[in-house]
């Protein structure tokens, strides 16, 4: 199966997600303007569900919060089922995918992943009085996108004992999915040969605003946590208020800045290569079997790959399309750090953000499901992210196969009469 992208001409009263609004940004077009089109559609049919969602994708991706929340509202008091059909037709599968309310960050973007492939998507937006579809639309296979938080466990909870019989596959199960919640994972993950995951751990705001009179350590009612150190808001995504403290009035100035109320907070791990650089990958998890996603090279420690300079320097992509060409070497050398890995977390599918140590080990940052893996870099500038990505696509598309074709299997068994005993 081969993917291809989305046409860029959108039906105008489909529900589109967040695909085809990241393809445009990253192709450098005027999402505002996309957003005062959308508007107008929803001016045009108040009624239309799919347009109000629409909407609050544009909103959330221009980074308007506040309306991306009230046009989510909206559209979700019309509807909560929405489709995204497969381009190719007739689907070979169809995804019942299940989802939070929430801004982009909130759950697994899987058409963003998926996009151009044979898998239609039946994104049903959960709430506490709802967590299942009424009426249950034909699926087969359920998909739980919901990423962890705190105001998510209850209904994660429900969820894995509504669905822990349920006829058809469920990848990523519920229950599982709190282990990416970073102290969690930060403790799943200690102890494995190999790998290095600074421990995490969450404080609240009074914790931390007490009385400090030490310039090296900070003080708490276990072990101290050494200086320099991360910190970050438990909600942060994509390095929002991410910063690194080098000292006790550094922190109380990041207090005073930033109004979180609960916070994660983890040594510092300089992980410089020999030239000074720093350098960061995100590899996908699927079904266990690594795949590279992309690698990032920049000269300050927190590093996102839209401002590392890929995107300027010749040289940096050069050695991203290398280390991308010899990532079977990468895990060969980390095999069984990997493997450790995927089942400690216990996810069918997840991806995590780390970097090699100079002593060789693996340091995982960050780890989740909701993470972006897309198809959609310009082929002009990254003509060597296309083969990598679509066998991570194909990798996804055949987990499902797989798992459609041993529930049949299973339940055919189940239900064929059994021989008699002679």
């Amino acid at each position: 199966m081969d993917f291809a992208p989305e046409v860029t001409e959108l039906p105008s009263t489909n529900y589109w997600g967040l695909a085809p609004f990241l393809r445009a940004s990253i192709a450098g077009e005027d999402l505002r303007a996309m957003a005062q089109a959308a508007l107008e559609r929803v001016g045009q049919n108040p009624e239309a569900a799919n347009l109000w969602l629409n909407l609050s994708t544009l909103m959330f991706s221009l980074g308007q919060r506040e309306a991306g929340f009230a046009t989510q509202n909206q559209a979700l008091a019309l509807e909560r089922l929405f489709e995204i059909k497969a381009k190719t037709q007739p689907a070979a599968l169809r995804l019942l995918v299940l989802m939070v309310p929430g801004d982009v960050a909130a759950n697994t973007p899987l058409d963003c992943l998926l996009e151009g492939s044979d898998i239609d998507l039946l994104n049903y937006f959960i709430s506490p009085d709802s967590l299942l579809p009424s009426p249950m639309p034909n699926h087969d296979a359920v998909f739980i996108a919901i990423g962890d938080a705190p105001e998510h466990r209850p209904l994660l909870a429900e969820l894995a004992e509504k669905l822990a019989h349920w006829p058809q596959p469920v990848l990523n199960s519920a229950k599982t999915i709190p282990n990416t919640e970073r102290a969690q994972a930060s403790r799943l993950l200690q102890a494995i040969d190999g790998v290095l995951m600074p421990p995490t751990r969450a404080f609240c705001r009074a914790t931390l605003t007490g009385d400090i009179t030490r310039t090296t350590d900070l003080p708490t009612d276990s072990e101290p946590l050494v200086f320099p150190l991360i910190i970050r808001p438990h909600d942060s995504h994509a390095g929002r208020d991410l910063d690194k403290l080098e000292s006790a009035a550094a922190l109380q100035a990041y207090l005073a800045r930033v109004t979180a109320a609960h916070f994660f907070i983890a040594p510092f791990i300089d992980y410089r290569s020999r030239d000074g650089l720093f350098r960061k990958f995100r590899i996908a998890l699927v079904h266990g079997e690594a795949f590279i996603v992309h690698m990032a090279i920049s000269n300050h420690w927190m590093i996102h790959y839209v401002n590392a300079g890929m995107y300027e320097e010749a040289q940096k992509r050069a050695e991203e399309a290398q280390f991308m060409a010899q990532f079977a070497q990468f895990t060969q050398r980390h095999q069984a750090a990997l493997a450790a890995i995927s089942a400690r977390m216990g996810l069918d599918y997840v991806c995590f953000d780390g970097a090699e140590t100079l002593d060789g080990q693996l340091l995982i940052f960050e780890i989740d499901h909701v993470m972006v893996v897309h198809a959609m870099d310009l082929p002009a500038l990254f003509p060597y992210k296309a083969e990598p990505i679509q066998q991570i696509q194909r990798a996804f598309r055949q987990m499902l196969v797989n798992r459609v074709a041993a529930c049949t299997a299973r339940l055919a068994a189940a239900q064929s009469p059994q021989p008699l005993d002679q």
